[in-house]
């Protein structure tokens, strides 16, 4: 969860802001070959669906707002804790990755 390499915990996960690095600095494994693909934003679509619906139907029958303030406030919402929970979620996905499977990592044990 801090975006760090799952073997080492030290060296920087990241070299921008959804760009995997290479490879770690501090203990060199080659983070290169992670493939998360699609599932950390599908589930952030999910859970944030999951959670956010139900206030923001809440809300919709309770207080009176304009449509394009519905819009505007939801889809702020949605987009700002999708994008902030996504560099998490990628590095939680490679963390589970290396763990199950640290043969694509680290090649066949000597």
């Amino acid at each position: 969860m801090r975006c760090v390499c799952p073997r080492c915990g030290r060296g920087r996960l990241y070299k921008d802001f959804l760009t995997v690095a290479d490879v770690c600095e501090v203990c060199g494994l080659d983070l290169g070959k992670q493939d998360t693909g699609d599932g950390p934003a599908v589930f952030l679509i999910f859970i944030l669906g999951f959670l956010v619906v139900p206030v923001a139907l809440w809300v919709s029958m309770n207080v009176e707002w304009p449509l394009w303030l519905h819009a505007l406030v939801w889809g702020v919402l949605i987009l700002g804790l999708a994008l902030g929970m996504l560099r998490p979620a990628k590095a939680y996905m490679i963390a589970l990755q290396y763990r199950y499977r640290r043969h694509d990592y680290e090649g066949p044990a000597a």
